[in-house]
């Protein structure tokens, strides 16, 4: 499975085999941990570690997480640009996981005081705000699927409301250069499905922006480019990112070159 693949492949899971994951499925996935990278710089720690939740988990409005045994740990800081790093870096992580044939559950919460933040420390400036079951998924039940349904998983924006072309009227022509990389950061995973992220195309360059719509809009916003990018890299496209903000809403991230 290649990782155009993975990305439009990839689901939400909340149901596992309750086995945890085998040694080798340990190393694949430190790997991806070691290799995972950002040009936004910031603070993050990601950490697998193994848990005993018998009878479940259940964070909220997520559903109930059932038979997992190995969960991610991501410990971030409290700016902008570590908010992105973790969004960006992390689906890098969830990517591969699903090439492996693992599935995972983006969780951003508070959990401070909670178990999976008890007997661990973290480097300064850093806390726990993400943590995600990564394991082999079993049949999703039907409250899992309503679960899915009710957070509106499949139910992204139409292309056209979220990314333009030198002005914020005009539509990204269909055969334009970057048509496929956006719409790949289209159908990439949000909070809620809340899509915080929009682009303006303007020659060889695309400006991102996001409008804050919850605290985990510029994590969102960070997966949302790591589709992007990797979509670009997948063709052999080069590009630099450099960063600007302006004081309008929605708020400009960066641009891509």
């Amino acid at each position: 499975m290649n990782i155009i693949e993975a990305m439009k492949e990839r689901r939400s899971v909340r149901t596992f085999d309750g086995e945890g994951l085998n040694p080798q499925q340990v190393v694949e996935i430190e790997k991806a941990i070691d290799e995972s990278n950002s040009p936004f710089g910031g603070k993050l720690c990601i950490r697998l570690k193994k848990f005993n939740l018998k009878e479940g988990y259940k964070p909220s409005t997520y559903g109930m997480i059932k038979g997992a045994e190995d969960f991610f740990l991501l410990g971030i800081g409290s700016d902008e640009a570590s908010g992105l790093s973790a969004g960006y870096r992390f689906e890098q992580v969830v990517l591969r996981a699903w090439q492996l044939g693992l599935g995972t559950c983006w969780i951003a919460a508070t959990f401070k005081g909670s178990d999976f933040d008890k007997g661990i420390s973290w480097p300064d400036g850093e806390e726990l705000k993400v943590i995600c079951p990564v394991g082999v998924a079993e049949k999703p039940s039907m409250k899992e699927k309503f679960t899915r349904l009710t957070l509106g998983s499949k139910n992204r924006k139409p292309f056209n409301d979220l990314f333009f072309y030198k002005d914020f009227k005009t539509a990204v022509p269909d055969h334009n250069q970057f048509r496929e990389a956006l719409e790949m950061l289209r159908v990439a995973p949000s909070s809620t499905n809340s899509q915080p992220w929009r682009a303006l195309v303007d020659g060889d360059t695309v400006h991102f922006y996001y409008k804050p719509k919850s605290p985990a809009s510029v994590l969102d916003t960070g997966i949302g480019i790591c589709h992007f990018h990797e979509t670009e890299k997948f063709y052999g496209h080069e590009g630099d990112f450099s960063k600007k903000v302006t004081l309008r809403v929605p708020r400009k991230i960066c641009d891509i070159l």
